[in-house]
């Protein structure tokens, strides 16, 4: 019996039917399975952005149509997380920044968008101003989140914070209604 699989594997070693085939399957199939990943991530990235952008302009519509009434940031991120749904730990992960702008100079707003990181100490928003009427206002969100595969494709290329959630910027501009 074993004689008799010894012939059968030698006799399979020497035999070459099939070698181009067995080199493009090897060369072709990660490939292809790394792109199926990288859409599979994309998607859910841009679910998860579109999301971000209905609950923000759900939000702004909200702030610009009461000018005058007190919302503190925790308000405001309370009410994009109810309206947005699907981000998983929004509380902990949204960070926001509403400032007014100058339309004449645009270029006083910082550039790179003030986000969480949950592997730091917790500080306080870097901007965060309700405005008067007629006002044109910013009102940038970051989210944090983690990519479903974080060593493969697109989730792999996200920078990443100290605890390996990667960034989604949603900006929203507005001007202040009159009461």
């Amino acid at each position: 019996m074993i004689t008799r699989l010894k012939k059968t594997l030698r006799r399979f070693r020497k035999e070459e039917d099939g070698a181009a085939i067995l080199l493009e399957f090897v060369i072709f199939v990660p490939l292809i399975f790394s792109l199926f990943l990288m859409s599979v991530e994309m998607g859910i990235y841009s679910m998860r952005h579109m999301f971000l952008d209905r609950g923000l302009d759900i939000t702004v519509r909200y702030v610009r149509l009461n000018t005058n009434e007190d919302i503190t940031h925790n308000q405001l991120k309370e009410m994009i997380c109810d309206y947005s749904g699907f981000l998983d730990d929004c509380d902990n992960t949204l960070r926001l920044e509403m400032a007014p702008l100058d339309p004449r100079q645009f270029a006083q707003f910082d550039q790179v968008a003030d986000c969480v990181d949950l592997s730091q100490p917790v500080t306080d928003p870097r901007g965060f101003d309700l405005g008067r009427e007629h006002q044109l206002m910013i009102l940038r969100a970051c989210y944090r989140f983690k990519p479903v595969f974080p060593t493969t494709g697109l989730g792999y290329a996200f920078t990443k914070d100290g605890s390996g959630r990667a960034r989604m910027v949603s900006t929203a501009a507005f001007v202040q209604e009159p009461n």
